[in-house]
């Protein structure tokens, strides 16, 4: 089988354009990418990227076999992804806003270790039950992908979507915690938990209220 790039080059830029504006735009991966990295670590913050990204291979997994067109006319099966986002957001928003910060910084350590496996399953979760997520795949791949469309190229759409949100988040944590803003963070720990809880629990509520149009 040959190869071709050149034919879907301009839609291959379009989909990097477009998936780059995603990675950045604010939203509940965002939220919990600051939450993990300021909270516990860097390395936590990098592990919920990673689970993000791997994430990502879900929506262009069900896009590529065409369960995107089957969800985008199931309300039923929409809703269930939806509510089942909204409800763990509202979840782990719940949890920040309620953390008890203690003044004592090991006692901190020691309340508040997760594993990286734990850092990396939020992150995955967060994502794969993203109606945002969802709804942006069944767009593109409703739009930009029929059935000429080689299955090298869906892959290609699918690397590059992963790899925006795996550079921009590993950035994110990066910078989140560097030392001078890490020790802006931890002046005001207990605020910053009841601003980044609210804002998850914000996405929630907005999630499952909003329509499935």
């Amino acid at each position: 089988m040959e190869f071709e790039i050149l034919p879907y080059l301009n839609t291959i830029i379009t989909v990097s354009i477009i998936a780059i504006f995603m990675a950045i735009s604010p939203g509940a991966d965002f939220a919990m990418v600051i939450r993990n990295s300021v909270f516990y670590s860097r390395e936590k913050g990098i592990y919920s990227a990673f689970g993000i990204a791997l994430a990502i291979w879900v929506h262009v997994s069900y896009s590529i076999a065409g369960l995107a067109i089957i969800i985008s006319q199931s309300i039923i099966l929409f809703s269930i992804i939806k509510y089942l986002g909204a409800g763990y957001l509202i979840y782990i928003g719940w949890k920040t806003f309620t953390s008890t910060s203690k003044e004592n910084q090991q006692t901190i350590n020691s309340d508040k270790i997760i594993s990286n496996f734990i850092a990396f399953k939020i992150g995955f979760i967060t994502n794969v039950l993203n109606p945002k997520t969802t709804i942006f795949f069944l767009s593109i791949f409703t739009q930009v992908i029929n059935t000429e469309t080689p299955l090298y190229i869906q892959i290609i759409y699918g690397v590059i979507i992963s790899l925006a949100h795996l550079i921009w988040f590993v950035i994110v944590s990066i910078l989140l915690t560097q030392p001078i803003i890490l020790q802006k963070f931890n002046d005001y720990k207990k605020p910053i938990e009841k601003v980044i809880g609210s804002m998850l629990m914000g996405f929630g509520l907005k999630v499952a209220i909003s329509s499935n149009e």
